[in-house]
């Protein structure tokens, strides 16, 4: 059950239901994950400054039980989502930041219950 959040100073128009449709599918393909089982929220037009500049930037953060938990996986994560986000918002890889997060699944509460007991 992956949580996708990505925040933007790019105003709310950059990221149509389109693109997010597009970044939910691919995200949920890189990860291993069915689709149904993605969450995704996007926060645009956040005052951000990366690297001491205000110059339009993305941070991605990924939190997800078993398939961010080693450099390996997070390596292999990071170049596709990278190609992703280069491409689709025309930013710079100097523009993006990656995070991610590793869940345990008594970390993730579904259906009245934590996913240990689902």
């Amino acid at each position: 059950m992956p949580f996708v959040e990505l925040q933007s100073n790019l105003p709310a128009s950059s990221f149509s239901e389109d693109f997010l449709k597009k970044l939910c599918t691919f995200a949920a393909d890189v990860l291993g994950k069915p689709l149904d089982r993605m969450h995704l929220i996007v926060k645009p037009g956040l005052p951000m400054m990366m690297a001491g500049t205000c110059t339009p930037c993305v941070v991605l953060s990924i939190s997800a039980i078993g398939v961010t938990d080693t450099a390996d996986k997070n390596k292999e994560h990071s170049a596709k989502l990278f190609e992703f986000l280069t491409k689709e918002l025309a930013l710079t890889e100097d523009r993006i930041t990656l995070q991610f997060h590793s869940l345990q699944p008594h970390q993730v509460g579904k259906a009245g219950t934590v996913m240990s007991f689902l």
